[in-house]
């Protein structure tokens, strides 16, 4: 929701003419919860994903109910997503400024509502890495963590074939109707998130980039947290 609302609202209200509805210290505060709560969801879907694997896994799953308590890890690791890109997203305060007094876009100016000039080529490089190998990591692991929660629905459906097959029940059995939608969810969930960030890496390296590619960037960006 947080997602949602701090890019949807201002694109919003920009599309509809509004183009200095913001100060500087909004555009900050606005681009800022942005970047947090893109992180915190694509962490902590990938962090549910991963227990959801574990509690899955017989043998992983006794093991982690007598050392840790679910509740509270899950509780840490959420709460340590919040700091971890609290931290990691700070350089935005620094570098997003208020709307461009100006009807002639710069090449500077990315977002119609705020202006953000070209960070230096190290800073961006940097950031760049940091942002590919966390979204990159989680990305991995939710799909690891989906192809495994597959194949023990896979074994399990395996080992019950004999009780349903005397049953002769025509019906889609509940593993697969599962299957599907794990599958279905994960690759929803890749495809949103790589197609926005090619989309949106395009818009910063592209010198006066249209306002239809803008949109649809933001479009496209919209469909993870949705």
């Amino acid at each position: 929701n947080l997602v949602l609302c701090s890019k949807g609202i201002p694109q919003t209200m920009a599309t509809f003419g509004l183009e200095a509805f913001l100060d500087e210290a909004g555009c900050k505060l606005v681009f800022y919860l942005h970047r947090v709560a893109r992180g915190v969801s694509l962490s902590t879907t990938c962090l549910l994903s991963g227990f959801q694997a574990i509690k899955l896994c017989p043998s992983i799953s006794r093991w982690m109910d007598h050392h840790i308590r679910f509740p509270k890890c899950i509780v840490l690791c959420c709460f340590l997503c919040w700091v971890l890109h609290l931290v990691v997203n700070i350089h935005i305060v620094r570098h997003v400024t208020g709307p461009v007094n100006s009807k002639n876009e710069s090449m500077d100016k990315i977002y119609r509502y705020c202006s953000s000039p070209n960070p230096e080529r190290l800073l961006f490089s940097v950031v760049a890495v940091i942002f590919l190998f966390t979204d990159g990591l989680c990305l991995a692991l939710m799909v690891w963590s989906s192809g495994s929660m597959v194949l023990v629905l896979h074994r399990h459906k395996q080992r019950v074939q004999h009780i349903r097959s005397s049953r002769l029940s025509p019906r889609t059995s509940h593993e697969t109707r599962a299957t599907h939608t794990i599958l279905i969810l994960v690759s929803m969930f890749v495809s949103f998130h790589a197609l926005a960030s090619i989309l949106s890496y395009w818009v910063t390296q592209i010198q006066n980039p249209s306002q239809w590619l803008r949109s649809i960037s933001v479009l496209v960006a919209s469909g993870f947290p949705t």
